[in-house]
């Protein structure tokens, strides 16, 4: 018998990851503030939050090429009141969500001007706002809140949980109020001919999520916390249906803890990890507060936070005071078990020690990220290392799986040579290539 013996290396473990560069561009007010981040198609990243400060804010847009160096940015706002609070790419633009003079509001941009290809404006009860948005094969879902009292919070404005479907253009089709099962929905995502969204529960004492389809039917919804404030932000899917979830508690902690957890597909918890005060000093008044997160492609996840107090207290460990924040960045695998955590600050890059926060976070192609640092203005952070590049991964959709296997045999008998298919390296793309495959996805 004849045995045939593949050599597999095991994936190696990356060091924390160390920054490639940074930059930051800021608006016409006095300080720009970035909510949200996306690795784009072309290579670049755009950036989306405001400038100025509420009430007298602008919507803020910048896009940036592959070394974050400005290509375009826009300020959008109708008199006062405008936030920018998340964006998705298109094959021919990226769609904005946010608000325009508090209405609820969807505007759509070309990719290489930053042109208004179209904008909508909805008054859907009181002071109203758009967080994030879903493109489903039945046009758009947008989720957000309205009849806000606390309007002047960029975060948690304390409303109603609201959904709205709309055509591709933007015109409404119709809306859900969602308020009995959310009070403020954050983040959506399509995923399997269904919609997750996320958020947070009346008075945000609990983390939310739930599962809709896409003709408004709750499938499940699901509330996760403690006996404190628990306040949900992030949420990413990954490539087998697994929910991340990110925030901060106050539950069974000593002050504000990042709070991360992950989900299956049916809303089951699989594990929950709080952690915080990376730099050691007095935990009691510490604030760790994230509000982003992606899916690893090792099952995994990397949550982004900032790290900092906000009281008189202030310690020192030489350069580094507690007062002054640091972005914070922790990965889980699998299991929840921290891989590493770490800190960056603005003395990293400069010798001007002043404040940073990390505000959210995308995946790079590269093995890397890209991090939106809050520093008074819209920081591009590019840091290295975050995970590592699936070497069989043929199909690019950050998971080595059968679907990778049919992919393989089908450049096989196609005989389309293709260097990411000789997984071995023997300059041939053969039955040897699928069993080197296919001990990668049983190892």
């Amino acid at each position: 018998m004849l045995r045939l013996i593949i050599f597999i290396c095991p994936m190696l473990l990356f060091a924390n990851p160390e920054i490639d560069w940074f930059v930051d561009h800021n608006g016409t007010g006095e300080e720009s503030h970035g909510h949200f981040i996306i690795n784009c198609s072309d290579g670049g990243y755009l950036q989306i939050g405001e400038t100025d400060f509420l009430p007298s804010s602008k919507i803020f847009i910048v896009k940036t090429d592959s070394n974050g160096q400005m290509l375009w940015s826009r300020e959008i706002n109708s008199g006062g009141h405008n936030l920018g609070n998340s964006a998705i790419e298109l094959e021919d633009g990226y769609l904005i969500c946010g608000s325009l003079a508090r209405n609820s509001a969807l505007i759509k941009l070309d990719k290489n001007t930053g042109n208004t290809i179209f904008s909508r404006t909805f008054n859907n009860g009181g002071t109203d706002a758009f967080e994030h948005a879903a493109w489903t094969p039945n046009g758009i879902v947008a989720v957000g809140y309205i009849y806000a009292q606390d309007p002047n919070n960029t975060f948690y404005a304390e409303g109603q949980g609201y959904m709205m479907f709309l055509d591709y253009e933007g015109n409404q089709i119709s809306s859900m109020n969602l308020n009995q099962y959310i009070s403020q929905a954050y983040r959506i995502q399509y995923f399997n001919n269904e919609l997750i969204i996320s958020g947070l529960t009346e008075e945000a004492l609990d983390f939310k999520a739930l599962k809709m389809s896409l003709n408004g039917n709750i499938i499940w919804q699901n509330s996760y916390g403690g006996n404190n404030y628990d306040h949900c932000f992030g949420m990413d899917i990954n490539s087998e249906g697994e929910i991340f979830l990110a925030g901060h508690t106050l539950s069974g902690t000593e002050n504000w803890d990042t709070y991360t957890m992950k989900l299956d597909n049916n809303g089951n918890m699989i594990w929950q990890k709080k952690i915080g005060n990376p730099r050691g000093f007095n935990p009691e008044y510490i604030h760790d507060e994230a509000w982003g997160i992606k899916a690893t492609n090792d099952g995994g996840c990397v949550t982004i936070a900032g790290t900092g107090d906000e009281y008189a207290y202030s310690e020192c460990n030489g350069n580094d005071c507690s007062d002054v924040w640091n972005a914070y960045l922790i990965k889980f695998n699998n299991e929840g078990v921290v891989d590493w955590e770490t800190t960056f600050s603005s003395l990293d890059v400069s010798n001007q020690n002043y404040d940073w926060a990390g505000e959210d976070i995308d995946l790079t192609d590269d093995g890397g990220a890209i991090i939106a640092v809050d520093n008074g203005q819209f920081g591009f952070l590019k840091i290295n290392n975050v995970q590592v590049i699936l070497n069989g991964d043929l199909n690019n959709d950050n998971s080595i799986n059968v679907l990778d296997v049919v992919l393989l045999v089908n450049i096989i008998l196609s005989d389309n040579f293709s260097d990411d298919a000789d997984l071995n390296q023997d300059g041939a793309i053969n039955v040897l290539d699928v069993v080197n495959l296919i001990n990668i996805i049983l190892n």
